[in-house]
């Protein structure tokens, strides 16, 4: 079963929400929609499920133009960020709900809770209420019910965003042990870099209702089609250098150049901006074609067992991701070291003119 989706708009009340968006997801895929807040993910996901219609464009599932089908005629299934389950209702009762409406029989439904509740470890609750369950626990017993219908397209809007960093981490390694045993198209939406690339599979890059870039996920992230799609793809975004290649060097002032590359020698002399991801910096150099250059700290952020560094000097400002807790000061000066043999070169229009061959980690 394949989803295709032909030039969708979405307008309502004059807004964009969907703008010319044209995208083909093959059956047993897993595919990210990667995207800020207002991207237009959510507003896709409804298309494709059928809970709103296109203002022009199609969707075409099983070969059938599905277009103008109500969701109630499409074999889907969608679980949203918030817990929503029947309360008064046991989990055994919450996930087999889909079943006894399409009046399976009853040992089929039986067998197929319990095969889906061993599936998600919630097997032992099934005679409690969703209100005695963990937030975790909650969100399987609502993952539950979308997958035990056995849909052609199950849709996770944002679905582990009010989990803790612990039970996120263990949602990705069932969904991803999950959909390797099914035909189903997995569609996973999600504001987060590093997510997508946890989950793997394939990512759509969305950005104000437009589809930057599809493919597989490793290479979308690594080989962006232009500065907007290496941003989307990166937290915190590529920092972007302005910069000029002349004779034998890439310059950036008079202070900060280094020679140039062979694999940059194609490209013309003139203007460019260059593209550095915040976790290729470092605070000691890795190579010997990594530069030093000298900033000034602005903010240092601890995240769990991360810092992300911002700092600046004259020319201009830059994010850097460290592995590791570190202690810096505002205003403190600080030396970092940027390897030019993972510089991305992008021209005046913003489209990738340079992808470094060296690509090994993220």
């Amino acid at each position: 079963m394949s989803l295709i989706l032909e030039d969708l708009h979405r307008v309502v009340g004059g807004e964009t929400y969907i703008e010319g968006i044209s995208l083909e997801l093959e059956p047993g895929s897993f595919n990210v929609l990667l995207g800020r807040t207002l991207s237009g993910k959510t507003s896709l996901m409804r298309l494709m499920a059928g809970l709103d219609s296109p203002t022009q464009g199609r969707v075409i599932m099983h070969g059938r133009d599905v277009t103008g089908v109500s969701v109630r005629k499409r074999n889907v299934s969608m679980v949203y960020q918030q817990f929503i389950n029947y309360p008064g209702l046991t989990v055994y009762d919450n996930i087999a709900s889909p079943l006894k409406l399409a009046k399976v029989s009853c040992g089929e439904i039986d067998r197929r809770v319990r095969e889906i509740a061993e599936m998600l470890h919630i097997d032992p609750f099934l005679d409690r209420l969703p209100l005695e369950l963990s937030g975790g626990q909650q969100q399987r017993t609502a993952m539950g019910r979308a997958l035990v219908k056995d849909a052609d397209i199950v849709l996770f809007d944002e679905p582990l965003v009010n989990l803790d960093y612990k039970l996120r981490e263990e949602f990705r390694e069932e969904l991803r042990a999950v959909f390797s045993e099914r035909n189903c198209i997995a569609v996973y939406a999600t504001t987060e870099p590093a997510e997508a690339l946890a989950l793997g599979g394939n990512t759509a890059v969305l950005h104000e209702g437009r589809l930057l870039q599809y493919g597989r996920t490793e290479e979308v992230y690594h080989r962006p089609r232009d500065i907007l799609s290496a941003e989307m793809f990166s937290e915190p975004p590529i920092n972007i250098l302005r910069g000029i290649i002349s004779g034998s060097e890439v310059t950036f002032d008079s202070r900060l150049h280094f020679p140039i590359k062979e694999d940059l020698r194609s490209l013309p002399p003139g203007e460019y901006r260059f593209g550095v991801r915040a976790s290729h910096i470092s605070l000691s150099p890795r190579a010997e074609d990594d530069i030093a250059v000298q900033m000034s700290v602005d903010l240092a952020e601890i995240s769990g067992s991360e810092t992300f560094l911002h700092v600046h000097n004259e020319l201009f400002h830059l994010a850097v991701h460290l592995a590791g807790v570190h202690d810096f000061k505002v205003g403190a000066p600080v030396t970092l070291y940027f390897p030019t043999h993972k510089i991305y070169a992008f021209d005046r229009h913003g489209a990738v003119v340079h992808i470094p061959t060296h690509l090994g980690g993220l």
